[in-house]
């Protein structure tokens, strides 16, 4: 059954590696290469989120060869607007690291 209190925040929706047809959510721009789960639940927190649940272990459904991550979050607000904030954190963070 489907659950309207929450939803579901996918790696793949972050990843600059992948074009939007394969599931990438947000612009270049607001993506980074190959993030991680860690990272994902990083700047989730970052931005203010609180996680529910989380998979390390699961694969996209239009990626069923590669592995992938999601975290779980209470809806707050609309699911791009939560994903802007996230990505927002994601870049900064991704960013400082390589200076």
């Amino acid at each position: 059954m489907k659950d309207y209190e929450h939803i579901v925040i996918w790696l793949d929706y972050f990843n600059k590696n992948l074009k939007k047809s394969k599931g990438r959510r947000l612009g270049i721009e607001k993506c980074v290469f190959d993030p991680s789960l860690k990272e994902l639940m990083d700047a989730t927190t970052a931005a203010g989120f609180k996680i529910t649940e989380s998979d390390d272990k699961v694969r996209f459904p239009k990626r069923p060869f590669v592995r992938s991550g999601y975290i779980v979050l209470p809806k707050e607000s609309s699911k791009t607007k939560i994903l802007n904030k996230i990505s927002e954190k994601l870049v900064s963070k991704r960013s400082k690291q390589s200076r």
